[in-house]
């Protein structure tokens, strides 16, 4: 069954407690952090001061999706503050292998991200000490974007990859997955969807249900 990890960054800032709190009564299965640095990606979010904060209203685990320089630099803080898997970019890291060395030591899950135009061959190399994939499905940076069609084909290129190595890591879509590409996003392999705007954007006691519809596959599924 395919998991939900709805990303704060859409979440209403004001109330950010109740929002946090709608993610865990709404079913879903973890928590997508977008931690930006105005560097890598053309804005900036929040850093581990915040994430302590809601790391105390739920229970849910955390995926901290670092769209930052360095990694390497604030990935101990994140994990301090209670993050329970660290994902960085590839195009951010000249020694991948050995940053996912790092992450693994400080006792999380680690995560590698790519962006739209990133071939994903180099998986082959850091699939077996990578837990998830996470292929970005629009430009990071900004909620709200719209899909982008050409991910669907390197959803399957990554899930192939797996079959082929056998490696163990989970598939993880972030951009525009909404109930009119959830069935490409599903259709094509992903074993997890972040959802921003689609899941905030709709009001507190409806995302119970906007869960429930992708778990029980009630789109149409389609594979081209």
């Amino acid at each position: 069954m395919i998991k939900i990890a709805p990303s704060i960054l859409s979440a209403d800032f004001l109330k950010l407690e109740s929002e946090i709190k709608s993610i865990e009564s709404s079913g879903a299965d973890l928590v997508h952090l977008d931690i930006m640095d105005g560097n890598f990606v053309p804005n900036i979010t929040f850093g581990p001061m915040i994430v302590s904060q809601i790391r105390k209203v739920t229970k849910l685990p955390f995926d901290a999706h670092l769209m930052i320089k360095d990694p390497q630099l604030f990935a101990p803080l994140f994990v301090e503050a209670g993050c329970d898997m660290i994902t960085v970019h590839a195009e951010t890291e000249t020694h991948l292998h050995r940053t996912l060395q790092f992450i693994k030591k400080l006792g999380v899950k680690t995560g590698i991200s790519v962006n739209p135009h990133t071939p994903v061959d180099f998986l082959k190399y850091v699939g077996d000490i990578c837990d998830l994939f996470l292929i970005m499905s629009v430009n990071p940076g900004f909620g709200g974007q719209s899909y982008i069609d050409s991910a669907t084909g390197k959803i399957k290129k990554v899930k192939e990859i797996r079959e082929k190595y056998n490696f163990n890591y989970e598939i993880s879509v972030d951009g525009g997955v909404n109930d009119k590409t959830i069935e490409k996003v599903a259709g094509a392999g992903a074993d997890i969807v972040v959802m921003g705007s689609y899941f905030f954007g709709k009001p507190v006691e409806q995302r119970k249900k906007i869960v429930e519809d992708v778990k029980n596959n009630l789109f149409h599924s389609e594979t081209s």
